[in-house]
């Protein structure tokens, strides 16, 4: 058979697979919100829903706007982006028919709402850090300008062609560039809000503020272990070529057991320190443990796998207590999972790929941090002074969701009769 008989089935193949994909990746907005949902306080709890299903619609409008102009439209080796034009041709199934190495292997709009996902996935890290004092609408702002234009650059230094990906950055699925860049907008906003009331007491003791319902917490967390297969298997691009299709088994695989041995580490960790098997740090060890494994997923070996997701599973134990410690109020322990660990992440890479330097990965972890963090201090302070962050303190015993939304996730138990 004529090779380039094959060409249109391949790219049915791969457009059809890389959709799927992010259609998972979609779905784990469903596992953030569920996840968050359990962990914050019944009073609070349609606030979290709202801004969860509203970040990812505004980030599907900004990206389309203005984010993938800036992620893919300029000159490779690049350090400022530059606006360009959005999908490309939307027929480019003809210039794959014409052949040549540069024709492209699936639809330009699956590539596309791909991203938008993972756009929308690096916002949802920021909303359960602020959960239960910020105000909805400054939230909304942050949003907005995350996904249209903080997030938007960074991603251009790497998977845009920029000056990341020229030194010889590595991140397969965005351990650094998805999550901890969340995770460094989500401690700016953490830095200029303030913890909860009653969280820490004047003679540093440290208070515990139970999350309203761990079944939809771990509910969340199975969601999210299922996106990630898309997270992380869709990010090979294409599986209808026999080495592309062993390349996403084996990303799933180590996918799978990134989160087994995260969850585990976690668990042990946890009865080790408190002689109890905490529920939540078990949860966000599974999160760890997929944090961290998605910066290269393809290169270890199954049991690489697991060692590195354990890792994991022990530095977010840690983190979580650290923050802690340090009067960071992060109600989901959302800045530890994604930040920390996804820092390890990025510098587990040269141990399991020959192509990756740790010189490499520190200029990336530090560019990352350094430009989120900064960019995102300058617009949590903006909106501070404009607008305010935080809710009053009658609010915030309150509830949110009255103030913020004029109705109760579960009046049946929060209503005062």
């Amino acid at each position: 058979m004529d090779s380039t008989a094959l060409i249109p089935v391949q790219y049915g193949l791969d457009t059809f697979y890389f959709l799927i994909c992010g259609a998972l990746v979609m779905w784990m907005a469903a596992g953030f919100s569920m996840l968050e949902a359990g962990l914050v306080r019944a009073k609070n709890t349609a606030e979290i829903l709202t801004k969860n299903i509203v970040l990812y619609a505004l980030a599907s409008i900004m990206y389309l706007l203005i984010g993938y102009y800036i992620m893919y439209s300029s000159p490779e080796g690049g350090i400022l982006p530059s606006l360009g034009f959005l999908i490309g041709d939307e027929n480019a199934v003809d210039v794959v028919a014409a052949g040549g190495e540069d024709a492209p292997y699936y639809s330009a709009r699956a590539d596309f709402f791909f991203q938008i996902v993972f756009a929308a996935t690096c916002m949802s890290v920021v909303s359960g850090a602020v959960a239960e004092r910020m105000k909805l609408w400054a939230f909304i702002a942050f949003a907005v300008v995350m996904t249209g234009f903080i997030y938007p650059v960074q991603g251009f230094w790497k998977w845009g062609g920029g000056f990341l990906d020229a030194a010889g950055f590595l991140d397969y699925a965005g351990s650094g560039l998805v999550h901890m860049a969340g995770a460094s907008a989500a401690l700016a906003g953490v830095l200029l809000l303030g913890p909860r009331k009653g969280k820490y007491g004047p003679n540093g003791q440290i208070n515990a503020i139970p999350g309203a319902n761990l079944p939809l917490a771990t509910l969340g967390t199975f969601i999210l272990w299922m996106g990630w297969f898309g997270f992380n298997g869709g990010s090979q691009l294409k599986m209808s070529t026999i080495e592309d299709a062993n390349a996403v088994a084996q990303v799933f695989t180590n996918t799978n057991m990134a989160a087994a041995g995260g969850l585990v580490a976690a668990l042990i960790t946890a009865r080790l320190l408190f002689g109890k098997s905490d529920l939540t740090m078990i949860l966000n060890g599974a999160l760890a443990g997929l944090v961290a494994i998605t910066a290269e997923p393809l290169t270890p070996s199954a049991l690489q796998a697991v060692l590195i997701g354990g890792v994991g599973g022990v530095l977010v134990v840690f983190s979580i207590l650290g923050l802690d410690k340090l009067k960071l109020d992060d109600p989901v322990g959302a800045i530890s999972v994604h930040g920390v660990v996804g820092a390890w992440g990025l510098l587990a890479v040269p141990l399991t790929n020959a192509d990756g330097s740790f010189g490499a990965q520190l200029l990336g972890l530090v560019s990352i941090f350094a430009w989120v963090f900064i960019a995102s201090l300058v617009v949590w302070a903006i909106l501070k002074a404009v607008m305010g962050l935080r809710v009053s303190e009658e609010e915030e015993y309150e509830g949110v969701d009255v103030v913020e939304c004029g109705l109760e996730a579960y009046p049946e138990f929060t209503s005062k009769r």
